[in-house]
Parts: structure tokens; C-alpha cells; sequence
């Protein structure tokens, strides 16, 4: 599972120019998950990526995690993060998995994230045609490769 975690002031992710899901706070998370990849890869990325220390304190220091500031969360899965640009100039997307294998672990990845963090939890729609808009605060952008454990 591959995540790119953005500490912002708000988002919000548009649902096919229909709805509209929005946060405060906190972090946008985009998630994307690989064939293979299963409960011990929610389990790395939930914790590292509540317990990251992206927010300042009063020194202006990033030592706050998104539970300290009670922060919300917003998910949107992106199976274009699992693309391989090696050959060519059109991206593969191999790497991605499939539907009926990335929806079950997408909405675990939620559900643990729902109970992990006291602020709320929104969610794009897995598949939907999507427009996220966000305020990087900071900016802050980091990725986290369950994978790739740097």
C-alpha cells in the first residue's frame, strides 16, 4: 500500500460534480494499494501515519501527531500512486490492484483510521470520477510505502 499524506487546513473531494465531503484540519490522505497487500499493511500505515508528528507545537515545532490537534481526515483511494513510468511515456498501472481485492482493504484502511482518530473521517467513493481541493499547510506532503519501509 502506497499513501501520500498531506497536512492541510481544509479539503474537500467533489463526487462525480455531486457531492461534496470536507474536513478541517488534518490530514488528506490518498491511498493506493497494490495486489498482495493485506492487514499488516493497514496496520503499518494506520500507525505511522497517525502517529506522524507533522503538526507544530507552541515552539512552531512539527511534534504533534493528528490525534494531538484532534484533526479530521480525509481518504480518497488513488490507484494512479501503484503507476510505473519505466517504459515509455503512458504510465502502467499493473501494480494497482484490482477492484474486488483494493475495495475490501480500502474501507478496513477507514474503518481502523475512523476508530484511531478523534476528529472525522471523510471519504471520496472508490471507482468515482473525483475533484479534491486542499490548502497544504506548510506545505507538508509526505509518502509512505508499506513496501518500501523508509
Amino acid at each position: 500500500m502506497r499513501a501520500v499524506i498531506q497536512r492541510v487546513s481544509q479539503a474537500s473531494v467533489e463526487i462525480e460534480e455531486k457531492e461534496i465531503r470536507s474536513i478541517k484540519e488534518g490530514l488528506m490522505i490518498l491511498l493506493g494499494v497494490a495486489p498482495g497487500d493485506g492487514h499488516e499493511d493497514l496496520e503499518y500505515l494506520i500507525r505511522k501515519i497517525t502517529g506522524l508528528r507533522i503538526f507544530t507545537d507552541e515552539m512552531g515545532k512539527m511534534n504533534r501527531c493528528v490525534k494531538d490537534i484532534e484533526g479530521d481526515a480525509l481518504v480518497v483511494s488513488q490507484f494512479t500512486l501503484m503507476a510505473s513510468t519505466r517504459k515509455g511515456m503512458r504510465p502502467s498501472f499493473d501494480a494497482a490492484a484490482k477492484p474486488d481485492e483494493a475495495i475490501p482493504l480500502y474501507n478496513q484502511f477507514v474503518e481502523l483510521l475512523k476508530k484511531d482518530i478523534p476528529g472525522q473521517v471523510q471519504t471520496g467513493e472508490f471507482g468515482a470520477y473525483m475533484k479534491v481541493s486542499l490548502v497544504n499547510d506548510g506545505p507538508v506532503t509526505i509518502i509512505i510505502d508499506s513496501q518500501n519501509r523508509e
